[in-house]
């Protein structure tokens, strides 16, 4: 019975200790040591924009163990703990709050594992990026955020070219200007690139064209001038398009045709000319399609509308486009929002569309649409004032298609009835002509012409 127990006693310690190895193995990795010079930067770093009074070493004695840093991440290498992502502003509750006199540590540069760095609504007072020490990030740093800074003025250094490894570069909504250097464009390996909101000027670079794993690129919100670089058309990985709000000019390039994969394509906001481009058909991905505000001009019947199967947003409003509604956009069955206001657009308007399974939003006012407006009551019902189509002073819609007065579209006419006055008459034209009558024939009516005859005739001299 002894012998029993402390066999017992012997499978129970094996188990236990079984049992608690990844334990022992996970506290290892919590008590992983941190090289002393990669702390020593980390605080360094994080008090030159917080503040002098953030101490670092009395708050966060082990920062990538168990008194971690809101911001901070970190990784093993060969046994020890190195920052691989820093985080500055107020993302969470307890971010990292930069102070408003900031400084940029040297010691930033320092962190040889780095490989996310973002900076959120942090520079407040005028602050401009440095230009140097970047290039000791080049081999670690993929992805780079300067977001919603209003005090981050000047310009975009030129060494951020030299940061070979980077696959994300997002310098939105600061108060950046200047032209965009070109060494942007020798970061191969970028799959996006954020410029938006900012004060750049000048024109684009050409070699931006040659970032072919480039998936988002957005300049947006900017005063970017010149024309659209022919280059573009390899951007072949692309996926989103956004150069909105500038002031590019010129005509949109056939190249753009080359954007197989591209969903989104916004030029809108610009002075662009010279009609739709016929490529445009091409982009078979492309599910919003929004060039509005341009002066492009053409005639939108020379796309062949049908062959954009996937778009859900089409809006080409303020364009000066003429000709008539194409009815292949009826064919486009996702279609969730069409938008062709205030255009030179003239005819009847197609029937068919009224039947797009997913249109929530259509508008078509302010052109020189004509004829009746023959949708049925529940268009207009489902609709609402998400239809548009005032504006179009020759054209109506037939009271006999609708029965409710609150469904009757806005801002458009009723068709008046035409009442014609037909005459028969079985009097022979030369016997009229010998009572006095002047006779005249249009269109078949019979017209008297003149003047008030009264004949007081005997009745005997009829019998």
């Amino acid at each position: 019975m002894k012998k029993l127990k402390h066999l017992s006693f012997a499978i129970l310690v094996l188990c236990t200790l079984h049992l608690s190895a990844p334990c022992n193995g996970e506290d290892e990795s919590v008590a992983a040591p941190m090289k002393r010079t990669e702390q020593e930067a980390l605080y360094s770093a994080i008090q030159g924009f917080v503040g002098k009074w953030w101490n670092g070493s009395d708050l966060y004695p082990d920062p990538c163990g168990w008194t971690p840093i809101q911001g901070v991440s970190c990784d093993l290498f060969d046994g020890l703990w190195f920052v691989t992502e820093l985080s500055i502003g107020p993302v969470h509750d307890n971010s990292l709050n930069c102070d408003q006199n900031v400084e940029f540590s040297p010691n930033l540069f320092a962190l040889k594992h780095l490989r996310s760095l973002s900076f959120f609504n942090c520079f407040v007072s005028p602050f401009s990026i440095p230009t140097s020490n970047w290039e000791m990030l080049a081999e670690s740093l993929e992805s780079l955020e300067f977001r919603s800074n209003r005090g981050l003025t000047g310009q975009v250094p030129t060494t951020f070219g030299e940061l070979k490894n980077l696959k994300s570069l997002v310098l939105m909504e600061n108060g950046l200007s200047g032209e965009l250097p070109q060494s942007i464009g020798n970061l191969i390996d970028l799959r996006r690139l954020n410029l938006a909101g900012n004060s750049f000027r000048g024109q684009i670079p050409d070699n931006f064209g040659g970032l072919n794993n480039l998936l988002i690129l957005d300049i947006s919100r900017n005063t970017l001038s010149g024309s659209l670089p022919v280059s573009f058309g390899g951007l072949i990985s692309l996926l989103k398009l956004d150069l909105s709000f500038n002031q590019l000019e010129g005509e949109i390039p056939l190249e753009l045709g080359n954007l197989k994969n591209l969903t989104l394509l916004d030029l809108s906001n610009n002075r662009l000319s010279g009609g739709l481009t016929k490529s445009l058909q091409e982009l078979s991905s492309l599910q919003e399609l929004v060039l509005s505000n341009n002066p492009i001009g053409g005639d939108i019947m020379n796309l062949e509308w049908q062959n954009l199967r996937s778009l859900t947003a089409l809006d080409l409003s303020n364009m000066s486009l003429t000709g008539g509604i194409p009815e292949s956009i009826a064919e486009v069955k996702g279609l969730r929002f069409l938008g062709l206001n205030d255009n030179k657009l003239t005819g009847d308007i197609p029937q068919k569309l009224q039947n797009l399974p997913n249109v929530s939003a259509m508008y078509i006012h302010g052109n020189n649409l004509t004829g009746e407006l023959k949708f049925q009551e529940w268009f207009y019902g489902k609709m609402g004032r998400r239809f548009g189509a005032w504006g179009n002073p020759n054209l109506c819609y037939p009271s006999a298609l609708i029965s409710r007065s609150y469904n009757v579209p806005f801002g458009v006419k009723e068709c008046q009835k035409e009442e014609v006055m037909k005459y028969e008459t079985n009097l022979d034209f030369n016997s009229m002509a010998s009572l006095g009558f002047s006779v005249c024939c249009v269109n078949g009516l019979v017209f008297v012409v003149e003047g008030l005859v009264i004949l007081v005739l005997d009745f005997n001299f009829w019998l």
